[in-house]
């Protein structure tokens, strides 16, 4: 082998174990994030439904706050 190229290797190949442990922590962090953000989107999804339902409701009854809300 080449001695400039083993001198190379010699560099890069002792830091490598740091390099995949810190592309590994970034991929874990991002895909605990976008868990995160997919619970929290269905949770605000499910409470502009009930919103929506609870809106539907006071229309079908006549409450004069619906006509104020919309």
């Amino acid at each position: 082998m080449n001695s400039v190229l083993q001198e190379i290797y010699a560099t890069i190949l002792p830091s490598a174990p740091f390099v995949i442990a810190a592309y590994a922590l970034v991929w874990l962090v991002l895909f605990v994030y976008v868990v995160y953000s997919m619970t929290r989107f269905k949770k605000v999804e499910s409470q502009v439904g009930l919103l929506e339902q609870s809106l539907s409701g006071m229309e079908k009854t006549g409450d004069a706050t619906a006509s104020v809300l919309k």
